[in-house]
């Protein structure tokens, strides 16, 4: 009798030890079903940048090293170009260091988009528009040089004779600042043959225009009351239609803003026409050039999208507007980014729409962008 019961007891302990087994297999399986390989790693499907905003197929990107990658679909590179999810919305980062390999002929580094094909002003009826939020300006500069801790989220630039560039979307912070300044700038296209005597004219959106620099080179101005801080959102569009140019920026908390160019005429032909913002910081270098009569009328120009970083590490000596004297590690991209000198914007949204009577099919590559 003592031995059935023994038999039955290890019986029941057998079958209840195979349930439970089959059991946990089974939970298992239910909660593993992401699962790509027999180690049970999850699957991660990579965001590219051109999920976020589909319109790749209009641009070829510059990366922060100087390299041209082309048409930029299902692509990334985690030290310049990617995407990131804040919680709420995917994001496009773009990334530019202090100081590296540059593309043209310019000075600063950039990760930026460049409109493929170019379109003309007096023709044109072409729409840029994009939401972004600039995450970092440089750590370091002199804040006697106007262009430092700034960088340009967005431009319209010339393909043809000088490569001027007749728009700047300008974001600019001091150290210590919680709000920033975004700004625009009008370049001259330079009559005669001499485009050394260039200059740019600059126009508030939020905040301080270019023109207002610290006054030694650790001492900043006042913060702008109505600035934008890192990381809040704004927007800007960007429309040319039959030789003007009409810009909208708007951001939740802030006034609209609208502004209107004449890209076909200038308003700039003789030394009188020279602002006093113009005599004040470009005169001075002897960058007192005036424009052609006819402005940027007959030149193919596109638009640009991206981190344009406008802090360098060239000496304020050489040009006390550009060159910005900021730390560059001898162009080491990752200590640069460890402490803070470098820019990064993200995009949230962008569109692009050129009318097909303003297109050129001919392709470009600018050298002094």
């Amino acid at each position: 009798m003592n031995k059935k019961i023994s038999t039955s007891l290890a019986t029941l302990l057998t079958l209840g030890i195979f349930l439970a087994l089959h059991s946990c297999g089974d939970t298992g399986k239910k909660t593993n079903t992401s699962t790509t390989d027999a180690d049970d790693k999850e699957i991660v499907k990579t965001v590219y940048a051109s999920d976020v905003i589909p319109f790749f197929d209009h641009w070829k990107l510059i990366l922060g090293d100087g390299s041209n990658v082309g048409i930029a679909n299902n692509f990334e590179n985690k030290d310049f170009f990617y995407t990131k999810n804040d919680g709420n919305s995917d994001w496009i980062v773009f990334k530019a260091p202090n100081g590296g390999n540059t593309h043209g002929t310019s000075n600063n580094t950039r990760t930026e988009l460049a409109q493929i094909k170019k379109w003309y002003p007096k023709t044109a009826n072409d729409k840029l528009t994009a939401t972004l939020k600039v995450m970092n300006v440089s750590a370091t500069g002199d804040a006697r040089v106007a262009a430092t801790y700034a960088v340009v989220v967005g431009q319209i630039h010339s393909a043809d004779e000088f490569e001027n560039e007749p728009l700047k979307i300008f974001y600019k912070k001091f150290p210590g600042h919680t709000k920033g300044s975004v700004f625009w700038h009008y370049e001259i296209n330079t009559a005669g043959d001499d485009n050394s005597k260039r200059w740019d004219y600059s126009s508030a959106v939020w905040g301080n225009d270019f023109s207002v620099v610290g006054s030694d080179t650790n001492t900043y101005p006042e913060e702008p009351e109505d600035g934008i801080a890192l990381g809040e959102e704004f927007s800007y569009e960007i429309e040319v239609k039959d030789g003007i140019m009409n810009l909208t920026f708007t951001s939740n908390g802030h006034e609209t803003k609208t502004f209107t160019k004449n890209l076909i005429e200038s308003e700039f032909t003789t030394k009188a026409d020279i602002p006093e913002q113009t005599q004040k910081l470009f005169v001075p270098i002897g960058q007192d050039g005036v424009e052609r009569k006819e402005a940027y009328a007959g030149e193919g120009c596109f638009f640009k999208l991206g981190a344009y970083n406008q802090t360098n590490g060239k000496s304020p000596e050489v040009n006390m507007n550009w060159c910005s004297g900021a730390e560059t590690h001898g162009g080491d991209i990752q200590k640069q980014y460890a402490d803070g000198n470098y820019a990064e914007v993200w995009f949230k949204t962008g569109s692009i729409q050129v009318s097909d009577a303003s297109v050129s099919n001919e392709g470009y590559f600018t050298k002094n962008d």
